[in-house]
């Protein structure tokens, strides 16, 4: 019977028809020792925690790798494709989610919601008034600039929620140019860096977008404009972000990513009131969820059939897949 391992648990209805194609296991924990252990004997992995670099020299038996989700940079992609391994993702399924995130950020940023609500449950005697002061500051959205870094399915969600509900203009940068989009305007990452007051990060972290925001792009930016994150956290500098936080460059951020996750105790934005955090849980919903599982199992029964699954990374290495199938029969 096939085996699939979970590096961590995924909805209960979406894990049962896992359990319909084969034994189901989930590791113990996410770190690197514990999943090589876990993989071993197993045919496929479903990924939401990064896999060591070796794993699939540590788990002979592994054919396939899915990631739940559409960001693959939790799988190290060249060792898969060398060893016979094929990869799939589930990419688009949480860009609704997604931009509802941040379009919850955009409105909280600009109307400095949370400092209310910290004014408010920190002294309710005067606080009251305290807060309200707070609203000063806010200001509308509609006839803003937001500026979108990645245009894919989350960039195309967040630009129609912000371009026709919000009125706001909408400016979208991509490496291949923004594809057309109504309302969206295509835009060099310098131009985009000037003439947006909100700058959203919805691209994948690849070799190139790693450390794509630094201390001169963020300078680059307008004063008093603000950064949100959805992306990946090592897309920016995190040093060069807290120092443009700090000399009150940028207004404020929201960040759902991190480059170590969970954000350790003592890191700075703890003490940041400006910076909106939230978990790494801008694409999750019981919805999404639902949906990306689902993408999952398809892929999975693919992987066990030794088809080509949907949405395939490295269909160049299917022949070697089949090679390493047959090796595994043979034994």
């Amino acid at each position: 019977m096939p085996r699939i391992l979970l590096t961590q648990g995924i909805h209960p209805r979406v894990e049962a028809r896992l359990a319909e194609l084969g034994e189901l296991r989930t590791a113990d924990d996410t770190q690197p020792d514990t999943l090589r252990r876990c993989a071993r004997g197993c045919d496929v992995v479903v990924v939401r925690a990064p896999l060591p670099q070796d794993i699939f020299d540590a788990a002979p038996s592994l054919i396939g790798a899915v990631r739940h989700g559409a960001g693959v940079d939790m799988i190290p992609l060249p060792e898969a494709s060398a060893a016979g391994v094929l990869v799939a993702n589930v990419p688009g399924v949480n860009a609704v989610t997604v931009s509802e995130h941040v379009l919850r950020s955009v409105l909280q940023l600009a109307r400095g919601t949370a400092a209310m609500e910290t004014l408010l449950r920190r002294d309710r005697s005067q606080g009251w008034q305290h807060a309200r002061a707070q609203a000063d500051n806010g200001f509308e959205l509609a006839g803003r600039t937001l500026g979108l870094v990645g245009h894919g399915h989350i960039g195309q969600a967040v630009s129609r929620l912000c371009a026709q509900a919000l009125a706001m203009k909408v400016l979208a940068h991509t490496r291949s140019g923004a594809e057309s989009s109504p309302g969206v305007e295509p835009a060099s990452l310098d131009a985009l860096l000037r003439s947006s007051d909100f700058v959203v990060l919805a691209c994948p972290l690849t070799e190139h977008t790693r450390g794509l925001i630094g201390a001169p792009q963020l300078a680059a930016m307008r004063p008093g404009s603000f950064l949100i994150n959805v992306s990946r956290g090592p897309v920016v500098q995190e040093a060069a972000l807290i120092d443009a936080l700090q000399a009150g460059h940028l207004a404020g951020a929201a960040l759902d990513v991190f480059d170590t996750q969970p954000l350790p105790d003592e890191h700075p934005y703890w003490q940041m009131p400006q910076v909106l955090l939230t978990p790494h849980v801008a694409g999750i919903t019981e919805d999404s969820m639902l949906r990306m599982g689902f993408g999952v199992v398809a892929a999975v029964e693919k992987l066990l059939r030794g088809q080509l699954p949907p949405n395939c990374i490295n269909a160049q290495a299917f022949a070697a897949f089949e090679q390493r199938r047959a090796g595994l029969a043979g034994h």
